[in-house]
């Protein structure tokens, strides 16, 4: 079959198999994975195994990139403490127990493989646990761990791995792993940052939509390959690329910039996603035929690979009980200190040269600090896990792709090679059915509390009146300046802020038709320069909330595509009258 005529199929396939899981409410990946290993086994179908280095080098790093830049860096910061433990720790102490588990369980299998393998079915994987996580409406702080434990989790495992592999051929010793672990952190965030501060900066200098676009697409690369030639995690860099992009876009980059980036990434990460799981179930049939053809047992892979999961299922479960445990000893912590902080948020409100809008730097950024660490409590103190998010948390722990992909990278004079890549396979699989397919169940028996709407409703209510008073502000200022708009164009402006509305069409005015068109297109482009100035003092004002933390990210979110949309329906009417 030609390659043009699989990849036609295959989008199909992926869109009709996507859309019928939403009918049935199943997660897609779930159906896909299934579907394709159902369609390995027809005659005449193609055999695609999936090459390691196409996963790991040229679908991983945009599919981390894309989840990462939508993720607000407030969010990581706050859930920095889970996201490390799940990430970092369990995927350590994974790898150790399943190292043991391949080494008692596979005579002849030398311990740096053994954990070279257990490394391989550590990771998790979020795409299934978010998208049914996000269809039964389970809190923000929760998706928000799985999404970030899903980001960091794989340059942890694929580090780990490196040093295992590394430790077949020589002999290394746990002072080097630490020390190779550490370098390869620091590198990564230092390159993940350097191109992401550039990224934003550079891009900002592109007058074109496409072509902001398109410079956006090779951003993942431009942090992976850097870092992997340094011998760091290239993932790792792609994870804080996205990150600080994301998070000085809004600063930096038009709203139809970031609007128009963001529908083709979420297309581009959709279709990556589920080529990615489809493949996953196409190289099943494959995979047994070698594991057959070097005169292995098929039975024997598929037992200790069911014995694998069996074990990392329960590691994880052992390890989130007192991971939330601890989180709860936070918000603890953060009751004793509210008082305090209390106590410095009324100081701040006593300070005349903050009362005037007359404090120097050190003083605004000292107020800045004291207005983030108490939202930072009440964080803490309000978005709680619990025990039943943190059921869910312990029961989300699929594997995925990367698993069966890393896994092929073990050296191809691995003893038994193709059963260890079955038994990555029969991991990976197994804890994406069985716990995918009883996720919804688990969520639905154990009740986890979603987002509180009315503290949602109350806090967008907060905003709006913030963003109002700078949208007034900035209306006192036209109207005192030298030359300024008209005063009906001022009422109308007032009037539309923070609404999507447009200029409404008027009967013509006294002085012919021809004069009044020339000041309705007086008054149109008025009206559109001194609507862009309020949403500029406006997106300001947003940018001065999210760095405080006072609102919640869903709030910010939204605020900020409202006024994105404005922004770029304005500066589009701006673009057609130019055209006319």
């Amino acid at each position: 079959m030609q390659p043009t005529l699989i990849a036609v199929v295959g989008i199909v396939a992926v869109v009709l198999v996507a859309a019928f899981s939403g009918r049935l409410g199943l997660a897609a990946p779930l159906s896909l994975v299934v579907f394709g290993a159902a369609l390995g086994f027809v005659p005449g179908v193609p055999h695609l195994v999936l090459e390691p280095e196409w996963v790991l080098a040229g679908v991983l790093p945009p599919l981390l990139y894309s989840a990462s830049v939508t993720m607000p860096a407030q969010d990581f910061r706050r859930n920095f403490k889970p996201i490390t433990g799940l990430a970092v720790f369990l995927v350590v102490v994974t790898t150790l127990g399943a190292g043991w588990l391949f080494h008692a369980l596979l005579p002849g299998l030398d311990r740096p493989t053994a954990f070279a393998l257990g490394a391989v079915i550590s990771p998790t994987d979020a795409v299934a646990a978010t998208s049914v996580g996000r269809r039964l409406g389970l809190p923000g702080r929760l998706l928000t761990v799985l999404e970030g434990e899903g980001l960091v989790n794989d340059a942890t495992s694929l580090t780990l791995l490196r040093s295992a592999v590394a430790a077949t051929s020589s002999t290394v010793s746990l002072w080097w792993i630490g020390g190779a672990f550490l370098y390869s952190v620091a590198v990564a965030i230092g390159v993940g940052a350097g191109v992401g501060l550039l990224n934003v900066r550079v891009r900002s200098l592109l007058p074109d939509t496409v072509l902001n676009t398109a410079v956006s697409f090779v951003v993942p690369f431009v942090a992976y390959l850097p870092a992997e030639e340094l011998h760091a995690s290239g993932v790792l860099s792609v994870v804080v690329t996205g990150l600080i992009t994301g998070h000085q876009s809004p600063r930096f980059l038009p709203a139809q910039d970031r609007i128009s980036e963001a529908t083709n990434w979420r297309t581009l990460a959709f279709l990556l996603e589920s080529a990615i799981f489809l493949l996953m179930g196409l190289s099943l049939e494959p995979l047994l035929d070698a594991v057959r053809g070097d005169g292995l047992s098929v039975g024997r892979g598929v037992l200790i690979g069911l014995a694998a999961s069996g074990l990392v299922i329960l590691a994880r479960i052992v390890f989130v009980a007192p991971l939330v445990a601890g989180l709860h000893q936070d918000a603890r912590r953060a009751a004793k200190a509210e008082p305090e902080v209390e106590r410095l948020r009324k100081a701040l409100h006593e300070v005349p040269e903050l009362k005037d809008g007359h404090a120097g730097r050190r003083a605004r950024h000292r107020a800045r600090r004291i207005t983030q660490a108490g939202a930072d409590l009440d964080f803490r103190l309000t978005q709680t896990l619990g025990r039943r998010g943190g059921t869910v948390l312990a029961w989300a722990g699929m594997r995925g792709a990367v698993t069966l992909a890393a896994a092929q990278t073990l050296p191809a004079d691995t003893p038994a090679r193709p059963q260890l890549i079955l038994v990555a396979f029969v991991v990976a699989v197994t804890t994406l059915l069985l716990q995918g397919l009883t996720l919804p169940t688990v969520i639905r028996l154990v009740k986890v509390p979603g987002d509180d709407p009315e503290r949602l409703r109350e806090e967008y209510g907060r905003l709006l009146e913030e963003l109002s008073q700078a949208a007034e502000s900035a209306l006192d200022a036209a109207v005192r300046a030298e030359d300024p708009p008209e005063r009906e164009v001022v009422d109308k402006v007032r009037s539309d802020s923070l609404l999507r509305a447009g200029l409404r069409r008027g009967a013509p005015e006294e002085g012919g038709e021809e004069e009044w068109r020339q000041r309705r297109a007086s008054r149109r482009e008025q009206y559109r320069l001194l609507r862009l100035d309020v949403l500029a003092a406006e997106h300001d004002t947003l940018q001065a909330a999210r760095s405080t933390g006072v609102y919640s990210s869903r709030v910010i979110t939204r605020a900020q595509r409202a006024l994105d949309l404005e922004e770029a329906r304005l500066r589009q009417l701006a673009e057609k009258a130019e055209e006319a």
